[in-house]
């Protein structure tokens, strides 16, 4: 049990380490950027600025403190919830960042579940299958797709789904002549949805598959499998009832990594189709320079992959008992 209790305190020390670097990282990033440090506050009109009008902008935002004071007004900031005020908006950073969250949350979420889903299957039928005709084609195929640059699979979908065939929509999350009744609307939402979706997915499937694929190979020429063969038991139960079960862990992993690193990947796709979410405002702010918004947004990401770590940690013995059980045996 002390063990036990050791790997959860070292897991919350590491972690906790890990966050304050990332946010270490991010308080500089304002300060280490070139030029005047209140052209990101009042843009190029700096230039104009009076002496007083400078110390009193200074004051005001805290410049004028030693760095050391600013770096601990800022954590301070963030445990009240105080991630500054846009430039570009005009408004606290938590804010605009709250409105844009929930379309990168639909996108992430339905790449997560569809590419998760579409992956396990593919590669479990394609490992209890390896060599054939169909596992090669497979295998090349989502490996291509695995290597492929998500923004060039974007500007693919928008040029000849968009723009050739007219099918979807090639920008934006709704239509800008606006739709009446809730069934209008959401047909036009996941129009909208489908090309950033299926790039994203593409771009996801691969890696999901190569995982599941290697994970279930591995349990093809298992003691337990042969023994259910010798029992009789049809192909088909066999995979599903027990060599799938046995590989998910890998499976899991992939799935929550995927979790953390899925929020910043949508930046490229969501800038290609000019999608409303956290990575298009990652984009243009990074064109504004408004570092307040940026800092915020960056947090955002770097809590999410911390959490998406500390799930992976905590689910695992639900996931694999056995993995809660080899603890369970160190700590005793």
């Amino acid at each position: 049990m002390t063990a036990h209790f050791r790997a959860v305190g070292r897991g919350v020390v590491e972690y906790g380490a890990t966050l304050l670097a990332a946010l270490t990282v991010n308080f500089a990033l304002p300060h280490l950027a070139p030029g005047d440090p209140l052209r990101y506050v009042v843009g190029q009109a700096v230039a104009d600025l009076s002496a007083a009008q400078r110390r009193e902008l200074l004051a005001t935002y805290g410049l004028d403190q030693p760095l050391h004071i600013q770096y601990v007004d800022y954590l301070l900031g963030i445990v009240r919830g105080d991630l500054g005020s846009s430039v570009m908006f005009g408004r606290p950073v938590a804010a605009v960042i709250l409105e844009h969250l929930p379309s990168t949350l639909v996108l992430v979420g339905l790449t997560l579940v569809v590419s998760t889903l579409v992956g396990t299957l593919l590669g479990t039928w394609s490992a209890w299958n390896e060599g054939s005709e169909t596992d090669a084609a497979l295998l090349t195929a989502l490996v291509a797709a695995n290597s492929t640059p998500a923004f060039w699979v974007g500007m693919l979908f928008v040029s000849v789904f968009a723009f050739r065939l007219g099918w979807f929509p090639s920008y934006g999350i709704a239509s800008v002549a606006g739709t009446t009744g809730v069934f209008d609307t959401l047909v036009d939402r996941a129009m909208h949805l489908a090309l950033p979706l299926a790039t994203l997915t593409l771009a996801r499937t691969g890696g999901i598959y190569l995982v599941a694929r290697g994970s279930v190979l591995t349990t093809t020429d298992a003691d337990f499998v042969r023994f259910e063969r010798a029992k009789g038991l049809s192909e088909r139960a066999i995979l599903f009832r027990h060599a799938l079960p046995n590989a998910l862990l890998p499976i899991y992993t992939r799935f929550t990594l995927q979790l953390g690193t899925l929020v910043g990947g949508a930046v490229v796709v969501e800038t290609v189709f000019s999608y409303p979410g956290l990575g298009m405002l990652v984009y243009d702010a990074a064109l504004a320079r408004d570092y307040p918004l940026l800092q915020g947004a960056f947090l955002v990401l770097t809590v999410t992959v911390i959490a998406a770590n500390v799930l992976a940690d905590v689910t695992y013995p639900f996931v694999d008992p056995r993995t809660g059980a080899a603890g369970g045996g160190a700590a005793e």
